[in-house]
């Protein structure tokens, strides 16, 4: 058998691993935990698990079992604070929680057909090996250092860095990672050269903000990330509210550097127009802070600051629209979520639909805004439009990223395209959002290919445990597996969650299959995993 995962091939038989078609050279013990691990992949196992199965029972110290696991993450380069291979559980053990395809052994050539030919050097394991770097121009922007001596400041400099990744996306001929992968790197001591690795770029761009009274400090830097050396850096010093100036300059200057065959490297600011107050984007700014702060925590306190501070945005500059799409997606998420009198109210989803909409009228140029309204459109399921619209957020800003677009478009029986537009996703964001992999999941579910969706929905269960939504696709997953036993657990976390949860209720309500035969077969795996029909 030969176990494939990400850019990695593992062959049982050969008792080799194989790292971009080159061998990786390990030990026997290292070999046989990673094959362990990904053999029983569809649980966690404890270290009394893997003492038995590869150490087969003999007595074998606590840190003699870390030191090897830690081996394994090292030639996988899975660190242990990413963890995007092998998932530490509290008080369980460890999962591989990667997305593994079987070979096999028949098929055991492949490995060979994926070497270079003649090119049989070991790769070097003290390395990450990341994406490949495309052919043209790509750049990550790495958190600016918030040097103003509070850490109260820190949605500023993190609000230029936002603007920043914006317009330098908008560029067809660059290749930009997405911000949410680029901020993992935040406050770690990490050589650029092993960032540029990790995320597939050549270049990175750093820098630092520093807030003095109604002035500002922005010093900025671009690094080689293959030699880690310096290519342009500049400061800025200037008004607070010559902010959106000095971001324009910064990407100027990177696309004139990185793309020389831009025909026009002069930005002009259609994507995100800034207000025109700027005390208006400051309280944006640090609305978006609150929302990355519910996302990670689930916690409706942080949904109703995020509120708060974009009605005053908007009171302060009433055409602002990315002020209004941010609130939109508020409303939709209250919508899906039973926290409040929010939850399943036709006229917050309405309302959710208004904001969109006074989004893209006030910037019809704005992917953010565009998105939102595609997301909403999903909910009323008017698919064909809601799909116009991502589409057309996609169109204005190439290398734009919202996993949302893959939910709508499963939703609306392209379950295929759904698995290529987020797993191309994935390239622009290696450190994608949890719900990533439950879309991905309900893609492939939705085309029965039930062994392919259940690490994907397990996985997005670990890291959102408080995510209903990913709760009931794994107990349909499981149900329509014939894994009951779990299928069942996965069912009663959905009764925990809402128990007034229902098939009929909510469900119906909430998976807005465009077509019968995909809602009836989702329903089929609900019924099987034990969730009552009323």
């Amino acid at each position: 058998m030969i176990y494939q995962f990400e850019n990695y091939l593992l062959d049982v038989s050969r008792r080799e691993l194989r790292r971009a078609g080159h061998l990786v050279p390990l030990e026997p013990r290292v070999f046989d935990l990673l094959e362990y691990l990904i053999r029983n992949r569809d649980r966690a196992v404890s270290k009394d698990d893997l003492i038995a199965g590869v150490w087969n029972g003999r007595i074998v110290s606590d840190s003699a079992v870390s030191s090897r696991m830690n081996a394994v993450r090292s030639v996988i380069s899975d660190a242990g604070d990413q963890q995007r291979s092998i998932r530490t559980i509290s008080r369980k053990g460890f999962r591989f929680v990667a997305v593994v395809r079987e070979v096999p052994d028949s098929a055991s050539a492949l490995a060979a057909i994926l070497a270079p030919a003649g090119d049989t050097k070991p790769a070097p394991v003290t390395e990450t090996v990341g994406p490949a770097i495309p052919d043209t121009p790509s750049i990550a922007v790495l958190p600016f250092t918030n040097m103003s001596g509070d850490t109260a400041q820190q949605y500023f400099a993190d609000g230029i860095v936002e603007d920043i990744t914006t317009e330098l996306s908008r560029f067809n001929e660059l290749f930009v990672i997405a911000r949410n992968s680029s901020f993992k790197y935040r406050g770690k001591a990490i050589d650029v050269r092993q960032i540029g690795r990790d995320l597939g770029v050549r270049y990175l761009l750093e820098g630092s903000v520093r807030r003095m009274g109604d002035g500002m400090r922005v010093t900025v830097q671009l690094i080689d990330a293959l030699t880690g050396r310096h290519r342009w850096a500049e400061r800025y010093d200037r008004k607070i509210e010559d902010v959106f100036a000095v971001q324009d300059e910064v990407v100027r200057s990177i696309v004139t550097i990185l793309a020389a065959h831009v025909k026009e490297a002069e930005t002009e600011r259609t994507l995100t127009k800034p207000p025109t107050s700027w005390h208006a984007y400051d309280y944006y700014l640090q609305a978006t802070d609150r929302f990355s702060a519910f996302i990670a925590s689930l916690r409706v306190d942080e949904l109703y600051e995020t509120r708060r501070l974009l009605q005053r945005s908007i009171a302060l500059d009433p055409k602002y629209a990315r002020a209004y799409a941010l609130l939109s997606t508020t409303y939709t998420t209250a919508w899906v979520n039973p926290w409040d009198g929010d939850y399943l109210d036709a006229d917050i989803l309405e309302w959710a639909n208004e904001l969109a909409r006074k989004g893209v009228e006030l910037d019809p140029g704005s992917p953010q805004a565009r998105a939102c309204l595609g997301l909403v459109l999903m909910w009323k399921r008017r698919h064909e439009q809601a799909i116009a619209e991502f589409e057309r957020a996609i169109s204005l800003n190439p290398n734009y990223v919202d996993w949302r677009f893959g939910l709508a478009l499963v939703y609306a029986g392209e379950a295929e395209r759904a698995i290529q537009v987020l797993l191309a996703y994935r390239r622009l964001d290696p450190f994608y959002a949890p719900t990533t992999a439950g879309f991905l999941g309900l893609a492939y579910f939705t085309l029965r290919q039930y062994s392919q969706a259940l690490p994907l929905l397990r996985e997005t269960v670990s890291w959102a445990p408080k995510l209903r939504a990913a709760h009931t696709w794994l107990a349909a997953t499981l149900g329509q597996l014939g894994q009951l036993d779990e299928a069942r657990a996965a069912a009663a976390e959905v009764l925990r969650i809402t128990p007034d949860w229902t098939i009929n209720g909510i469900a119906r309500r909430l998976a807005v299959f465009k077509n019968s035969h995909d809602a009836e077969h989702y329903f089929e795996g609900l019924r099987k995993a034990g969730l009552p029909e009323d």
